[in-house]
């Protein structure tokens, strides 16, 4: 009803004042907001998590990680919600909500006796000062490259959006926690020093090519993390602990991947703090990156290698994040979340280590103005790396969706597709999931891309339609023979 009612208010407001009432409206929002809920960061330790890609992988990881160590956590994710005592799908179609929710959401945490909150922080969200009464005390850089563009105007404006964020680390209060990393207000006549100082931190992805971007803005202490297939040139068995160095580097060495999983050893340089590998249960190279995150995030709050190795050990998979439905079916279901090329292209990497037949890809593109150049060229990647390829509606907006995907069939036309052979045009999502599914054989891969656990498809006049892709594989697989 309030988006209806914003969307109709916008047409009769000029563009240029629009674009500046817009940041002002959120900007009060969120200083109402953390007034209301009574400044609710100040007693949580704070991290922010953002980038381009990995972000709520990345947000889950650190969450399940801490909460195997003991502690209370809540989080707010593109994928899900937990205010500490319980866990939902985000059905608000938005990474980093507005009005008043996030606040809100932090305040439950308070109330619900959380150590730490963990907000997957988007580069809207910091242009609509969304960020801005957040008291932030660790913030993660997953990584960089071009997204978002027609939303921010160009890559430089894009990157400048992130670094928003790590600016305002500089202006968040320092907090203090008892040795139970519970935030305390230090009142007068009690030491600062019978309390522990939470240092603000920055983690960054140390082998982006934006690394040094990020790592040149304040923090009391940095932490660069990289992967390399080197071998260590021996394990000395470091002890594993923060020192009172500014700067930190961690490696993960020897990644092993198959299809059970991914293995790599911690190091830090050519000092290896165990021979014993952290495995996890996730397929994929980009996973190891997600789980280097968390790491950092272990490191930097004194967790032992045992404690961060037990919480990434237990995470058996992200909802919507390379999710396999498994209704009894002879071919292999998968569907994700990925929606902008590069982020394809490792899933594709990734799905290569599954024994399979055919891939068949069903996917489509969002609208609203949201990246059109990179319509085609979803199409063009689907078109060389999928046997079959099924183009449908996924998020259209205010955009026309039979022109969106008409832009991502010419891109898999170049590829060599032919239409009606080896790919379809289906306008609704689910008769193309049907049809995906109805087609697939013995050992086949039916990859459905661009929504993941979404609840939602965002349609004209902000009306948005009830839609889970994964309830739809499980309630189309039912009606085929093989489940009789």
């Amino acid at each position: 009803m309030f988006d209806k009612l914003l969307i109709r208010i916008k047409k009769y407001i000029p563009k240029k004042a629009w674009n500046y009432l817009w940041p002002v409206y959120h900007f009060g929002l969120g200083w109402l907001g953390n007034l209301l809920y009574r400044h609710p960061s100040q007693k949580l330790i704070v991290i922010g998590v953002t980038g381009t890609t990995g972000k709520t992988t990345s947000v889950y990881l650190i969450a399940k990680m801490l909460q195997t160590a003991g502690y209370k956590v809540g989080y707010t994710s593109t994928a899900m919600f937990c205010d500490g005592h319980k866990e939902w799908l985000n059905d608000k179609k938005m990474t980093m909500v507005g009005r008043l929710f996030t606040f809100k959401m932090l305040n439950k945490m308070v109330k619900n006796k959380c150590h730490y909150a963990i907000v997957e922080t988007s580069s809207e969200g910091i242009v609509q000062y969304r960020h801005r009464f957040i008291n932030y005390d660790i913030l993660v850089f997953t990584g960089l490259y071009p997204e978002h563009i027609e939303a921010h105007g160009n890559f430089e404006a894009y990157r400048e959006a992130k670094g928003m964020l790590f600016a305002h680390l500089k202006d968040c209060k320092t907090k203090y926690t008892d040795n139970e990393r519970r935030v305390k207000k230090v009142e007068a006549g009690i030491k600062k020093l019978s309390l522990n100082r939470v240092k603000k931190t920055i983690i960054v992805n140390g082998d982006d090519e934006h690394k040094n971007y990020f790592l040149d803005f304040w923090a009391e202490a940095k932490i660069e993390y990289k992967i390399t297939d080197r071998l260590p040139l021996e394990i000395k068995n470091e002890d594993f602990a923060l020192t009172d160095h500014n700067f930190h580097t961690l490696i993960a060495s020897s990644p092993e991947i198959s299809r059970d999983g991914t293995d790599f050893i911690l190091c830090q340089d050519a000092k290896c703090f165990s021979d014993s590998p952290i495995s996890l249960k996730l397929l994929g190279t980009f996973n190891i990156a997600n789980s280097m995150n968390a790491v950092a995030v272990g490191y930097s709050q004194g967790l032992s290698l045992e404690q961060i190795k037990a919480g990434l050990e237990s995470v058996e998979g992200i909802p919507g994040r390379l999710e396999q439905i498994n209704a009894g079916q002879p071919f292999t279901v998968i569907v994700d979340y990925a929606f902008e090329p590069r982020a394809v292209e490792k899933l594709y990497e990734t799905i290569e280590l599954l024994p399979h037949g055919r891939v068949i890809h069903v996917l489509g593109s969002a609208g609203g103005g949201r990246d059109v150049a990179r319509r085609p060229i979803l199409g063009k990647i689907a078109g060389a790396k999928a046997q079959i390829v099924i183009v449908t509606n996924e998020d259209p907006y205010e955009d026309d969706p039979q022109i969106i995907i008409d832009q991502v069939v010419l891109g898999a036309e170049k590829s060599g597709k032919l239409l009606d052979e080896d790919m379809f045009k289906i306008f609704d999502r689910r008769e193309a999931i049907a049809k995906a599914l109805s087609i697939a054989k013995a050992n086949d891969i039916v990859l459905i891309t661009g929504k993941g656990s979404e609840q939602a498809i965002c349609v004209k006049g902000g009306k948005k339609i009830p839609w889970d892709d994964r309830e739809v594989v499980r309630a189309e697989l039912k009606k085929l023979s093989f489940n009789e």
